[in-house]
């Protein structure tokens, strides 16, 4: 495919490339513009080329090309190169012409060292083949169903809002935020949310500059897109100015980009640019077009070439004869594939600790010391778990001038628990706000306003509500370091109401306790404090923690234990505790040990320490001496803390009210065995099932009565 498209445009120029009526390029168009933004198309084009010789050299591991979407080369030219890009993989136009816009950048040196997976290349090194730069605002994205939009939006919304609280961030205040992606992810549920959203903030009079790019080739992969779909679904929706242009015209794509680019500009709203493209060479270097699709339709788009466009318009404006513009064509194919030779043999990752370096950068001594310089101080009035997170929040807000408190009912009710109460009084609404009621839009926000510089801290209503959402946590928030080597970051606190045990009310979707899901994302930090003064100090190392390193914390707050404040009986008040100072620092990954018996060590964490020590208390009624070790950090996990509580007695007893399938205890014992603990080991566990309504609940959570009985048994084995 890769020679057909080449062949085919040689032949073309050669043969049948002839001056027409003389062009008028247009009020944005100059014939040395042209020519300029005609040498990005040909460099993106000569890349793809390159990318398919490399591969066959066995030196080359990406093929996905821009050929044929070239026209995007024209949105980057409507743009300054101050304005944050997130880009669809097919956008080596773009990143070519932003980059010629910014001296002493090296775009075509950039894009083969990726190819190649070099170390040396300068956004990923090494990790992954992305658009990406901080030099040149474009944020790496691996997103190929449009998981970026999300992010697009918060960006935009950044940019306005990190400018209104006094903390700017990494944008001008005028910047306008843009995203490309495909026809066929349009359809996606990721970026319809993410479109909704946009429209639904610039319909509430919020600023939102915001442009997406939809590049329309009419296929994805080997599904076609109903041809006027992307017009049907877009072109007519109140409140997303539209503009259509054809990106293989480059005069009208210049056009079409410049009139978008400059009404989001002027208008802080969002629009859609839905620019006409076509696919050359396949989806990828793997792909065999040809058994999925009509010789005839691969033929007509080889005629629909960008390049011959590019070429005949500046042959039919005077600026290049059919000669010249072949003699550019090779000499920037000289130039691309005497680099690309020059790739061969370069470095790439050798080790786990090499791929795995800019995963999650921990200083943790930085991080106590930024803790322990916070707002607030040490209270002996004794609080509940939701009122020591409420008092957390508000000296991580006035600790943080960017930090930002928004979710679901967090605002103007104060949270569906009472938990950020007040909140949106003592902060301002600019700080602490509603969101819709959309999981991806609100972890968008999140990811858009922590790469912005500012320090979001989204609330995820409940724990079975993150599901909808999170890839936005696997995909994107956790893989930006390592896929940027460090570069680029979004710091993040996501609360999150988790667990079952509630009395009164409950269900599946309020009552959830499955983390599997979150446990294997690769550097999240999952805290999950039980007692009221854990809570405000882990809350507040998670925000210096993301403040620091770049952070992304899931903060799981056990829900039953919100307004607990018993222990053993009515009224003892013994689950309260005093609001510790911010020089009362809890470290990442350390736990709390309870109590110093020798007979067994029973391990826990959020309900399981509140049902744990029940349990202790009545065992030791029999004479049992158990001590309690909370987790606290389910990862990373305690692992140091944990040996030695298990070393103390020589018995271990997992409580784990999450799963037995995929729950956390499977981590614990697996610690155990790899550190070659030879003592007793057991576990007692929730079912695997979900929680259902009511008092039938109990049947399937484990117990105080079923901590006891495996207690027991672990003595006795």
């Amino acid at each position: 495919m890769a020679e057909q498209a080449d062949a085919h445009f040689l032949d073309a120029v050669k043969n049948r490339l002839v001056a027409g009526p003389v062009r008028d390029l247009g009020p944005h168009l100059t014939a040395d513009r042209a020519l300029a933004l005609f040498d990005a198309q040909l460099r993106s084009r000569h890349l793809d080329l390159a990318a398919r010789w490399l591969r066959a050299q066995g030196a080359g591991w990406y093929t996905i090309g821009s050929s044929g979407h070239e026209g995007n080369a024209a949105v980057a030219a409507a743009l300054r190169p101050t304005d944050p890009a997130l880009l669809h993989y097919r956008s080596g136009g773009f990143y070519l012409e932003r980059a010629r816009q910014v001296p002493g950048t090296d775009p075509v040196g950039d894009v083969l060292l990726g190819l190649v997976a070099a170390v040396e290349e300068p956004i990923a090194g090494g990790r992954h083949k992305v658009w990406g730069h901080p030099d040149l605002a474009v944020i790496p994205q691996t997103s190929t169903i449009a998981s970026h939009l999300p992010r697009a939006l918060g960006v935009a919304f950044a940019i306005e809002r990190g400018h209104r609280i006094g903390v700017p961030g990494e944008w001008p205040s005028d910047a306008v935020a843009v995203a490309s992606f495909g026809d066929a992810s349009a359809s996606h549920s990721t970026a319809t949310g993410a479109i909704n959203a946009a429209i639904q903030v610039g319909y509430r009079g919020l600023p939102l500059p915001l442009l997406l790019v939809c590049e329309d080739n009419g296929i994805g992969i080997s599904v076609p897109t109903p041809a006027g779909w992307i017009a049907h679904a877009y072109g007519s929706r109140p409140g997303l100015h539209y503009v259509a242009a054809d990106g293989l015209d480059l005069a009208d794509a210049v056009r079409g980009a410049t009139e978008a680019a400059e009404w989001v500009r002027t208008h802080r709203r969002p629009a859609f640019l839905h620019l006409r493209t076509v696919r050359l060479m396949g989806h990828a270097g793997s792909d065999v077009e040809s058994s999925y699709r009509r010789p005839a339709d691969i033929a007509a788009d080889l005629a629909r070439d960008p390049l011959l466009g590019t070429a005949q318009l500046l042959v039919d404006a005077g600026a290049a004869t059919p000669t010249e513009v072949l003699d550019r064509y090779e000499s920037v194919r000289a130039e691309v594939m005497d680099r690309a030779a020059g790739m061969l043999g370069r470095r790439t990752l050798g080790s786990a600790a090499e791929v795995m370096t800019p995963l999650a950068p921990r200083r943790p001594a930085e991080v106590a010391r930024v803790a322990a310089a916070g707002a607030g101080t040490a209270d002996p009035a004794p609080l509940t778990v939701a009122q020591s997170i409420n008092r957390a929040l508000r000296d991580v807000l006035a600790t943080h001038p960017g930090a930002l408190v928004f979710g679901e009912d967090v605002a103007v009710k104060g949270g569906v628990y009472g938990v950020t109460r007040g909140l949106v009084a003592a902060a301002g609404s600019t700080r602490v706000f509603d969101t819709l009621l959309d999981e991806q839009t609100i972890l968008g926000l999140a990811l858009g306003a922590g790469v912005s510089g500012l320090l979001p801290i989204p609330e995820i209503q409940y724990l079975a509500y993150l599901h909808n959402a999170e890839d936005q946590l696997r995909g994107e928030a956790a893989s930006l370091q390592f896929f940027s080597n460090g570069r680029f970051r979004n710091p993040m606190v996501v609360r999150i109401a988790s667990y079952g045990y509630q009395k009164g009310f409950g269900g599946h979707f309020h009552n959830d306790d499955a983390i599997g899901v979150l446990r294997d994302i690769p550097g999240l930090v999952i805290a999950s404090p039980g007692r009221p003064d854990d809570a405000a100090a882990m809350l507040r190392t998670c925000a210096a923690a993301a403040a620091v390193d770049g952070s992304v914390c899931a903060f799981l707050e056990p829900i039953a234990l919100y307004h607990t404040r018993d222990l053993h009986t009515d009224g003892d008040g013994e689950w309260l505790a005093p609001y510790p100072g911010p020089e009362q620092h809890v470290p990442i990954g350390r736990a709390r040990s309870y109590g110093d018996g020798l007979d067994l060590t029973i391990v826990t964490w959020a309900n399981g320490l509140h049902l744990s020590l029940r349990a202790a208390a009545e065992l030791a009624a029999e004479g049992v001496r158990a001590r309690v070790l909370d987790l606290r950090w389910l990862a990373p996990l305690p692992v140091a803390d944990l040996l030695d509580a298990a070393t103390a007695t020589g018995r271990v007893l997992v409580v784990d009210e999450t799963r037995r399938s995929g729950g956390v205890s499977e981590g614990v014992l697996a610690e155990l065995v790899d550190a070659g603990f030879t003592g007793r080991m057991a576990r007692v566990t929730s079912a695997d099932s979900f929680v259902p309504l009511g008092d039938a609940a109990l049947s399937v959570l484990v117990s105080q009565a079923d901590v006891v009985a495996a207690a027991r048994a672990v003595l006795e084995a």
